[in-house]
């Protein structure tokens, strides 16, 4: 089944403590159907000191929210994704919200005879 976000989309996120914060989506695991928003859900991990850190520390790092809680982003506010099957062949992700085209999902097949 086709998702509704993308590696690399802008996204608000709908749910959660974080509603409303826009940030980039990292990544997307869709086993487990949760994605990775940039600045959002922030955890800190505290390292203990070991030889090669002998100063130990902190490290902060995005883990994930659950996908049904992101929507893409259009004119400023979340919106549904629609795909489109243009009449030259190609299929695109387009925003419910404005017509917007989001993402080109595929490329128009080429209409060329065989020229071998």
């Amino acid at each position: 089944m086709p998702r509704h976000v993308r590696k690399g989309d802008v996204v608000i996120v709908t749910a959660g403590n974080a509603r409303g914060t826009v940030g980039e989506v990292l990544a997307v695991d869709t086993k487990s159907h949760r994605v990775t928003v940039k600045g959002v859900n922030v955890r800190t991990k505290r390292l203990r000191k070991t030889q090669e850190r002998p100063q130990g520390g902190t490290v902060e790092a995005e883990t994930s929210i659950h996908i049904s809680n992101v929507s893409p982003v259009a004119d400023g506010k979340p919106s549904r994704v629609r795909f489109v099957t243009k009449a030259d062949g190609s299929k695109v992700r387009v925003a419910a919200r404005n017509g917007q085209e989001l993402h080109t999902l595929r490329a128009a097949a080429s209409r060329k005879g065989n020229d071998r």
